[in-house]
């Protein structure tokens, strides 16, 4: 089936994907990305992350592509050089602030190379910058400016609270905003351009790859739209059903080294 499929880029997501539940990049995951490079497969990779979140894979993995941070909002080359931006309406972030705080999460912003937040012990900043590999900075007020926001991210435990506050949010900016989960716990509102489609289209457009030719894998919400653009999609075994449902086949879980065995048998044809 995928063996018969021409593949030229696989574009993958980061957390829940490409990483194991502990944000740890496996040998046999590092492996599978060599091999792709070997049989002229070239690799991307997006997220949810600001660009230094990802530094660390650029090595290892060899990425040579531009990486698509804030799901698309911001793309950088592997210098983290900025390629190109798409950053919110100052309007638009204030409001998805006020959106997210009236429903009960925290917010977070993303504003050029600052990570804001209100409190820095707040659920998941701790793991969050040990994830990225930087800390955030602790603001009177993440309300306080609102030009060039990358991101607006609502953060909460209570999963069904994050999201009735993703239906919400999509209700209330429609056309200006994209906003979507990119865990469970986490709520990601962006420029309306800013989302995992639009990364299968800028890099198909930036590398001269068809769409037909590119294949996704990844396990959110976030990422059903790339498997809409793309000519094959993977979702992850951790992934929920309704994301299941939106890929065309379906791989192991971030913790039975899913990434990998969904290279090779998909995309390489080297599994046994």
């Amino acid at each position: 089936m995928a063996k018969r499929r021409k593949i030229s880029l696989v574009l993958t997501d980061v957390d829940g994907t490409l990483v194991t539940e502990e944000k740890l990049l496996t040998k046999r995951a590092q492996a599978a990305v060599l091999a792709l490079h070997e049989a002229g497969i070239r690799f991307a990779i997006t997220s949810g992350r600001p660009p230094l979140g990802m530094a660390m894979l650029l090595e290892p993995l060899r990425v040579e592509t531009p990486i698509a941070a804030f799901n698309g909002g911001l793309f950088v080359d592997r210098n983290l050089a900025v390629v190109e931006q798409k950053t919110l309406p100052a309007d638009v972030a204030g409001a998805a602030i006020d959106l997210i705080r009236t429903q009960g999460l925290d917010a977070w912003v993303y504003r050029g190379n600052d990570w804001l937040v209100a409190k820095i012990d707040s659920p998941h900043v701790a793991r969050e910058a040990w994830t990225v590999k930087f800390e955030p900075k602790e603001v009177t007020d993440v309300r306080a400016e609102l030009d060039q926001v990358a991101k607006v991210v609502g953060v909460s435990d209570d999963h069904d609270k994050v999201r009735r506050c993703e239906a919400d949010a999509q209700a209330a900016f429609g056309q200006r905003a994209s906003a979507s989960r990119s865990q469970p716990y986490y709520l990601d509102v962006t420029n309306k351009e800013a989302n995992k489609g639009t990364v299968v289209e800028f890099l198909s457009s930036h590398l001269n790859v068809p769409a037909a030719e590119i294949a996704t894998i990844g396990d959110g919400p976030n990422d059903v739209l790339m498997f809409k653009r793309s000519g094959f999609s993977i979702a992850m075994g951790n992934a929920s059903d309704e994301v299941k449902a939106q890929a065309q086949v379906t791989t192991d879980s971030y913790n039975d080294e899913g990434f990998a065995k969904a290279m090779e048998r998909f995309i390489l044809g080297t599994a046994n």
